[in-house]
């Protein structure tokens, strides 16, 4: 029942949507020996490269360098040279894409626009995250919150969602006179588990709207529902297959995720609050 199910809240919270810098690109190899050197003095790493008269920032190899040793590389010669390599081959390209008039070119001109909005972006976002960083006393309440409406149990049961109350009515009456639940299910409005007999697998009520969950938790092992539950999916038949008590990950094992989820939440509100200000037509 994907399309009914809350998305759980401790586990598989979705990451973070655009709020780290997009990763440099990996150092392109090394150039062949004709285009450059196999033995570049060591010193020549250290001096910003001039193509053409045109002098490769600084700031340019700086950047490159600590996005190479954030993702694990080591900050050697080596590094340093493919940073190089690789910073004097674009600047060879686009000096002669320039030269072709390239960057007047509509598409590419919309597409250097857009990289640079997409940049400003990013930011922003880091920036404001920066500035209202979530405290661990709010992350401990969220968790608190979140394992108290989970409950202490988890419960596996099956579904058939129908449109009318009448069809669910004459499934149970079916079920009642020894029909298997499973093959019943072959009619379900529920696409995620109609082909699984209606199977949902294990999950705390809190996965469910009240409706389907307090009807749920009211059986016993192996009984359904013997009236149709109505919720605003339409109306279910319920089969109770077992229930167990339910291991809650600690606080430490969710705790990034519990702050991605914030942090998400922070970033859609100062969305919603920069909208509401702006004047759009």
């Amino acid at each position: 029942m994907r399309s009914m199910k809350i998305r759980h809240a401790l586990l598989g919270l979705s990451s973070l949507v655009a709020i780290t810098a997009c990763n440099a690109q990996e150092p392109a190899k090394t150039a062949p020996a004709a285009a450059a050197p196999a033995a570049t003095p060591a010193a020549n790493t250290d001096k910003p490269p001039v193509v053409n008269g045109v002098t490769i920032p600084q700031a340019r190899i700086d950047f490159l360098l600590k996005q190479g040793t954030a993702q694990g590389q080591p900050d050697n010669p080596q590094l340093r040279q493919n940073i190089r390599d690789n910073l004097i081959v674009q600047e060879v390209i686009s000096q002669e894409a320039a030269k072709k008039g390239l960057e007047k070119d509509g598409e590419v001109a919309l597409q250097i626009d857009m990289a640079r909005q997409n940049v400003l972006v990013r930011a922003y976002i880091q920036d404001y995250l920066k500035n209202n960083p979530v405290s661990d006393d709010t992350l401990k309440a969220e968790y608190d919150k979140i394992k108290a409406q989970m409950g202490d149990k988890e419960y596996k049961a099956r579904h058939i969602l129908v449109e009318k109350e009448e069809e669910a009515k004459d499934i149970i009456a079916k079920l009642k006179k020894g029909e298997k639940f499973e093959k019943l299910a072959e009619k379900s409005k529920d696409p995620g588990s109609k082909a699984n007999g209606g199977d949902l697998g294990w999950a705390p009520p809190g996965n469910y709207v009240k409706p389907f969950s307090d009807a749920m938790i009211k059986l016993h092992k192996g009984k359904f529902t013997t009236e149709p539950v109505k919720s605003q999916f339409g109306y279910h038949v319920i089969q109770l297959e077992d229930s167990r008590d339910m291991k809650v990950p600690g606080f430490d094992e969710v705790k990034n995720n519990l702050r991605q989820r914030l942090q998400q939440q922070q970033i859609d509100k100062m969305i919603a609050d920069l909208k509401a200000k702006a004047k759009i037509n």
